[in-house]
C-alpha cells in the first residue's frame, strides 16, 4: 500500500453557512442511519470497564455524525448497562476545524453527549487513507460525504472544473484509477482497525442513470459562473485551468472491486450496498414555491461551503483574505442566477455500504 497523500476535502469558510447547507446532506441520510442501527444490534460489544468504541471517518464539524451516532448509542445502550463508557473517535484531517466540531458535540441539541452521560467524545487529525486507531479495537465504524474526496489530484483536468464533464480520456482513467487506490486504501486500514464482529457503515457518492457522480447542474453553473469570472478579469485563466473538483462517484460494481474474487479483503466482507438517490430538497421547495431565487441561493451556498474552498486553493494569492472573500461573493452570486435561470431538479446519487470484519 502506498504512503497515502493529504485529503483534498473542504472545511467550511463561514459557520453559518457551512452549518445551514449541510442539513441538505441530511436528505441522504434516513437509510444510511437506519444501516448503522442495525448494525449497532448485531455487533459483539465488550465486557466492561473496556469501551464500546465507535468511529466517525471523516467528521467535519459534526453535524453529519450527530443523529447517525445517536441512533446508534441508542441502540447499544438497550444492550448493556447505563454505566458502560461508548467513546466516540470522530477523525479528520489536521487542518479541520475541530473547534466547531467540539462546539457542536457541546452545544447542538441533538448532540448524544447531552442525552447519554456515559458516552465521550475524541478526535484524531489524520487522513483516514491511512491507519489511525489501533488495530482491532473499533465496534462500529461510521462515514458519510467524505469517501467520495481523493486522497489527491491525480491529473490535471483542462476543460471541466469535474472530471465527469471532461473529454479527456487520459484524465478520466487516473481519476478511475485513483478512486479505486483510494477505496482500497480506505477499506484495508479500515479491516484492520475494527474488531472481529465489528461493522462499518459508509454513506458516499454513487453514480447516476448516466453513469455521473450526479450534481450535474451544479457543476455546470459552476463552470460557467468561472468562466464569466474570466471574461469579467476578476479571475486569471491560468487560476481557472488549475481549479479541479477532485471527487469520484463509485458504482455498486467499484465499491464491492476490492472484495473479488474471495468475498473478503483485510477481513472485511460486504455485507449490503444500497444504491438510491437522494431527495433535492431544494428542489421540492421550489416545486411548492415556485421561487426560483431561493432554489439558485439554497444550491449556491451548499457549494460555497462545500466546494469553493477547493476552488480557491488554486488562487495565486489565495492568502489574501479581502480576494478570497470578494471572489467567493461574486462566484456565489453567480452560480445563484444561473441556477435560477432554468430550475432543475439536481441528481444525489448514493450509496450504502455495510460491511463486517470476519476473524482472521
Amino acid at each position: 500500500m502506498r504512503e497515502s497523500s493529504i485529503v483534498v476535502r473542504p472545511e467550511p469558510m463561514e459557520s453559518a453557512t457551512y452549518t445551514a447547507s449541510t442539513r441538505l446532506k441530511a436528505s441522504g441520510l434516513a437509510r444510511g442511519i437506519a444501516a448503522f442501527e442495525a448494525a449497532a444490534r448485531t455487533v459483539p460489544l465488550p465486557d466492561p470497564p473496556n469501551p464500546i468504541t465507535v468511529a466517525d471517518y471523516g467528521a467535519a464539524n459534526g453535524y453529519n455524525s450527530l443523529l447517525p451516532i445517536g441512533a446508534a448509542i441508542r441502540v447499544l445502550r438497550g444492550r448493556t448497562r447505563p454505566d458502560h463508557a461508548i467513546l466516540v473517535a470522530h477523525t479528520d484531517l489536521p487542518d479541520n476545524d475541530f473547534t466547531a466540531l467540539f462546539t457542536t458535540l457541546t452545544e447542538d441539541p441533538d448532540s448524544y453527549l447531552l442525552k447519554d452521560g456515559a458516552s465521550f467524545a475524541s478526535a484524531v487529525g489524520r487522513s483516514f487513507y491511512q491507519q489511525i486507531l489501533p488495530s482491532d479495537s473499533i465496534v462500529l465504524g461510521w462515514s458519510s460525504w467524505a469517501t467520495q474526496w481523493l486522497s489527491r489530484v491525480p491529473a490535471p483536468v483542462g476543460d471541466h472544473i469535474h472530471i465527469a464533464h471532461s473529454t479527456d480520456e487520459s484524465a478520466r482513467r487516473a481519476y478511475a484509477a485513483q478512486a479505486a487506490t483510494d477505496w482500497n486504501d480506505f477499506l484495508a486500514f479500515r479491516g484492520r482497525e475494527l474488531a472481529p464482529g465489528g461493522r462499518l457503515v459508509v454513506l458516499t457518492l454513487s453514480v447516476d442513470s448516466a453513469g455521473g457522480s450526479g450534481f450535474g447542474g451544479v457543476m455546470e453553473a459552476l463552470q460557467a459562473g468561472l468562466s464569466h469570472l474570466v471574461e469579467a478579469g476578476v479571475l486569471r485563466p491560468e487560476e481557472l485551468h488549475q481549479m479541479v473538483v477532485p471527487t469520484a462517484g463509485r458504482s455498486e460494481k467499484d465499491l464491492r472491486a476490492p472484495f473479488s474474487p474471495s468475498g473478503r479483503f483485510e477481513g472485511l466482507a460486504v455485507d449490503q450496498v444500497d444504491d438510491f438517490e437522494a431527495e433535492d430538497r431544494f428542489w421540492a421547495r421550489y416545486r411548492a414555491d415556485g421561487d426560483a431565487g431561493a432554489f439558485g441561493a439554497g444550491w449556491a451556498a451548499f457549494a460555497r461551503s462545500a466546494i469553493f474552498p477547493t476552488l480557491l486553493s488554486a488562487l495565486q494569492d489565495s492568502t489574501d483574505e479581502s480576494r478570497l472573500s470578494g471572489f467567493a461573493d461574486r462566484l456565489e452570486a453567480e452560480v445563484a442566477a444561473w441556477l435560477a435561470r432554468d430550475p432543475q431538479p439536481v441528481a444525489i446519487p448514493l450509496a450504502t455500504v455495510v460491511m463486517v470484519k470476519h476473524n482472521r
